[in-house]
Parts: structure tokens; sequence; C-alpha cells
């Protein structure tokens, strides 16, 4: 019997009806509290627009299968489409498949759009939901891990790459999200590294998956994780959010938006927030939500080393990075994983064309044989290194004390920094007044008919001569004193002088920041 048009359209709708899934593996997801695969691109995309490639690849050998039906696709949907009007290029993978465990040919699906990512210069997102190397494959699985952490590795610098975790990841997989810029995690999700004693010890209900790598515990106490999210389509919608921050490359700048929030707008309201007594705390948030546009602030890593505080913004419709000391927590002292937080952020903007601004309120680093055993001299150079590494505009306010070598290490003019600003309440020295008088003066205190007055006169004498901004302006490491509440305008200034900035480093085949 001669074959019609319709016969081939039949086999093939049969074909990708198949590698769509079933309703039973949809309605299996939802009792988790997940989405499939496909609702969650439907989600994350923008209506009607993602197109599947490799819809209908099979595993390289049907008898790894054990019997059971092939599915088109291999347990991973891949493809490209439109967040916001901008290409992106995304592999989600299919829990319902196999456990989504990833074997050779999904692997080479994964690789694929990654490098048609960087061809074309568009971000990548990967959805992860998988249960790890698929064990009848053996080690044709383990290579296909390998060749997706080398397209990670060479996609770093060049697009932006997300990493979503919704569901299982374990084992070799957990290693391409860490590869990646931005790493998302739900609450009912988790990573981590396997081993025997870990499956037997959740076999018998010591410890959950949860409890030992969940996506509070990465987002909480390792760092492995910059968002949180309570389900997949919360999740689903911050990533959307991110997108609109970041450039499509690393040659083109991160999008424009018309700004609506007047760029001379005063901020009078950072004098409240932020008290002169260098002792009290405040919430840096509030004095970032009071200069950037709109009060828009998009916080990275918010759970982890909250000491530090480091997001996107705009200003004047231009996408800022903000680095930023909290006094609320730790003082807004510098430890090793605010060290580390804040040096992955400023390479992050650096890479990727986003001008960084530094809010400065800092004491020091944070003393102690726990921070100086755990490295923090070496974590501590991570954040030198960052600053120094960076060609990116830089822009500084001092809003009450920068001490000792803190000071150096945040933007300073000695690393390249381009406009530093200070508020008149500043105090910048080596360290506080009270403690040089207590340095430098002990004996003549001691020795005095009134010491506490004769320390308060010393104290005084101090902060006249050396512990104010005026030392630094009057040397010219920094560039202006100014009013608080002239800061969101100064900075928009700033930033539109420094935009056309152009700056190389020595010619080298590449740096060794400190590890």
């Amino acid at each position: 019997m001669e074959s019609t048009f319709e016969t081939y359209v039949a086999r093939l709708r049969e074909r990708k009806a198949i590698a769509a899934g079933t309703a039973k593996e949809t309605e299996a997801q939802h009792a988790k509290g997940r989405l499939s695969a496909r609702e969650r691109l439907d989600l994350l995309f923008d209506p009607g627009t993602f197109t599947e490639i490799d819809t209908l690849v099979l595993p390289r050998t049907e008898r790894y299968l054990d019997g059971r039906s092939s599915r088109y696709g291999d347990g991973v949907i891949t493809g490209f489409g439109t967040i916001n009007g901008r290409h992106v290029f995304a592999s989600s993978q299919a829990a319902g498949v196999m456990g989504g465990s990833l074997g050779e040919m999904h692997a080479n699906k994964i690789v694929k759009v990654m490098r048609m990512a960087m061809t074309y210069g568009a971000p990548f997102i990967a959805l992860n939901d998988s249960g790890g190397a698929r064990i009848q494959e053996g080690v044709d699985s383990l290579a296909g891990y390998a060749r997706i952490f080398d397209a990670n590795c060479e996609a770093s610098g060049v697009i932006p790459q997300l990493s979503i975790i919704l569901g299982p990841c374990a084992g070799g997989a957990v290693y391409s999200p860490a590869l990646t810029d931005f790493v998302f995690m739900t609450e009912n999700s988790y990573m981590f590294i396997t081993g025997p004693e870990v499956v037997r010890a959740v076999m018998q209900e010591q410890v959950s998956f949860e409890e030992l790598g969940g996506g509070l515990i990465h987002s909480k106490e390792s760092g492995v994780s910059h968002f949180l999210s309570k389900d997949d389509r919360e999740c689903l919608l911050l990533v959307r959010d991110l997108i609109g921050y970041l450039p499509s490359n690393n040659m083109d700048d991160p999008p424009y938006i018309l700004p609506v929030d007047d760029p001379n707008r005063r901020c009078p309201e950072l004098e409240s927030i932020v008290p002169v007594d260098s002792h009290k705390p405040y919430d840096v948030r509030q004095v970032i939500a009071a200069i950037v546009d709109d009060g828009r602030f998009l916080e990275v890593h918010q759970l982890w080393a909250e000491n530090m505080v480091v997001g996107l913004a705009r200003l004047n419709g231009y996408v800022v990075g903000l680095v930023a000391n909290q006094p609320n927590v730790l003082a807004g002292t510098i430890d090793i994983n605010a060290s580390i937080k804040a040096a992955h952020f400023i390479r992050t903007c650096d890479a990727f064309n986003i001008p960084i601004i530094t809010l400065q309120d800092v004491p020091g680093f944070l003393p102690g044989r726990h921070q100086e055993y755990g490295g923090i001299i070496r974590n501590g150079a991570r954040m030198i290194y960052a600053y120094s590494e960076a060609t990116v505009p830089k822009l500084m306010v001092i809003t009450r004390k920068s001490y000792g070598g803190a000071y150096c290490m945040m933007s300073s003019k000695g690393l390249r920094g381009d406009l530093l600003y200070a508020w008149p309440n500043a105090e910048i020295a080596v360290m506080g007044a009270e403690g040089a008088v207590n340095v430098l003066f002990k004996k003549e205190v001691t020795a005095a008919e009134d010491p506490e007055a004769r320390r308060r006169e010393l104290v005084a004498d101090y902060e006249e001569r050396f512990n104010n901004p005026y030392v630094c302006a009057a040397r010219g490491l920094i560039d202006d004193v100014i009013e608080p509440r002239d800061t969101r305008r100064v900075l928009i200034r700033a930033l539109q002088a420094t935009l056309s900035k152009r700056e190389r480093h020595t010619g080298k085949k590449h740096g060794l920041s400190p590890a």
C-alpha cells in the first residue's frame, strides 16, 4: 500500500507523543510538589516561544533499557526560546524518564545546546532534576558528565550560565551547577556528594536528603545556592527576573531600561537610616533601596555570609552590582565567607560588564582563631584580587567607617577604584580613634590626674587630625566628601562619566587568583 503524507505525519506525531511524556509521569511530579520538565519550560519562557531540538534522540544502546520501551528524548528536553524577548537556550531533565538519569546521549544533548548558546551569544539555563549517572551505561555516563563540565568551563565568562535545582542533584551531577554563575534551589530540592554511608543513613532514616543537602542548607550554610524559593513556580519567576539584569554575553552591555525614578532625586532619609554613632547597627539594605531606581534590589546569596550584602539593581536605568558591608551582622566585619561571597560576585559583574558600586562601613576583619585557622588571609586575598582584576567602572561611598586592611581591599584608589566618595561623618584610619589612643597613649592616660577626661581629649584630637574624610580628600585618596542626601545623584553622574571606561591589564595567559 502506497504511503501518503498523512501516514508519515502520523508516525511523526506518534514518536513526538512518546517524547512528550505521559500524564502519569506529570501526576507523579505533582504529587512531589514539583512540575514536569515541560511545565517548567512553559513557565520559564515567554508563551509559545520555546523551540525543542533533538526531540527524537534515543539512548545509544537499546539493551541498556532492560526491555522497556524506548523513550525519545532520552530524559532531557533541550532547545531555545525567549525570556522577556531575549533569546535563551536551556535543558530540562525529565524525572519521569529513567529518573532523569544521565546517559551518553542525554549528555550529548546538553553539551550540544550549551555550545549553541556560546556560538550564538545567549544565556544557558540548566533545569536539574535527576537521580544522577545512569548505572546501566557505566563509564559512558561518567564521560558524559566530563563533557558537560568542560563545556561549563569553556562558557564561563562568555555567556551567563544559570543552574536551577528542582529535585535531586547528586554525585558528579553537582559539579556542573557549581561551575555556573548562579545556582537556584527550591525548598524540596537537594544536592550532595553521594557515598555508601550517605545512602545507608537515608535508608535507615537516620537523616533525610533535605538535612544532608536541601535548598535551605545550601542557601544558608554552604553557600552553594545563590537563591532559594519555596517551589518551582516561584523559582522560575525569579530566574526570569535575574535574566533581566544580565547581558546576553560578555560582548554585550546589560539591558538598559528607561528610568522613571528621577536621577536628581535627593535621599534625605539616609541621614536617619544611618546613625552617626559608628557603634550602632543599621540595615544597609535600606540604604541601597533609598539610592537605586524605584528601590528595587535583587539580592544574591541573601541567606549566606549575611555580614556582606551583594546584588543587582539599576541606577538611572543602567544595571549595577552592589557590594556592601552589613552593620546589622557581625558589625559588618569581613570574614572568610564574606570574602568569598564578594569576590565571586565582583568577578561575575566584571565578566558581564556590570559596573560595581561599593558601600563601605567596615571596622575590619573578623578576629579569632577560627578565622585564622580557616584561612582568612588566603580567602581575604580573593577579594583583593577580584577588585584589582575588575576593569568595569568601580564607584565607592564610605558611609561611616573604613579601618585598616578592609579599607585597602574594598575598591580603594590603590586597587584602581574610579570615583570614590565619603560622607562627612566618615572615619578613615588604620583603626578607630579609641583603639589608637589605647595603643599610642596608654601610659599618658594612666598617669593623668583624670584618665577618662584625658582619654576623651586624645580621642577628639586623633579624630580631628587623622580619623576623618578630609585627610583622605587632602591626599586625593577619595574624590569628594558629599552630603548623604546627595548620594544617589552623585553616583549617577559618576556612573555616566565612567560607562565608557576602557582598561586592560598586562598581557598574560591568566592570573592566579588565591586558592
